[in-house]
């Protein structure tokens, strides 16, 4: 008899509110650091759809320029577009969401002796999500192939990622 009752006492199988709070806790903590780490990543994915832009743009100029002895400002003579005036144009993913403009500039105003000379630039849009980028706040590419960024500290990572 005294098993019967010492078998009924024991501890019923199941979480207390406490553990199941404990395990709420833990996999918030875990989906937040998720949520950071995937953000992140799709900053840099944007990031490497504004690179790609600029480096076929200056593979581009460099053509023209092989053909022409000239560079061009117009994003249409480029192939880029319908834009027949000196603009900045949207680049974004292939949903047609645009997040960095890009400007290109001939000649060069760091080279203003130079006039065979350009610089394109890729700025985040403003309101778009790539806007809270402050790692690399816009790329830049020139005739030379210099690769620049702001801030200036974060170049190379900005073209290395």
């Amino acid at each position: 008899m005294r098993a019967q009752t010492q078998r009924l006492k024991a501890k019923p199988a199941g979480f207390t509110l406490i553990e199941l709070m404990i395990a709420v806790a833990i996999v918030g903590i875990l989906a937040t650091i998720a949520a950071v780490s995937y953000q992140r990543q799709v900053m840099q994915s944007h990031r490497t759809d504004a690179r790609t832009a600029l480096l076929d743009l200056a593979g581009r100029e460099e053509k023209l320029f092989s053909t022409t002895n000239l560079y061009s400002a117009i994003p249409s003579v480029l192939g880029y577009g319908t834009a027949t005036t000196a603009v900045s144009f949207p680049v974004g993913s292939s949903n047609g969401t645009n997040y960095y403009n890009v400007l290109i500039t001939t000649p060069d105003p760091a080279q203003p002796a130079n006039p065979n000379s350009y610089t394109i630039t890729a700025t985040p849009i403003a309101g778009s999500p790539q806007a809270a980028d402050t790692t690399c706040t816009s790329l830049t590419v020139n005739q030379l192939g210099q690769q620049t960024a702001t801030p200036a500290a974060n170049a190379a990572t900005c073209w290395s990622n």
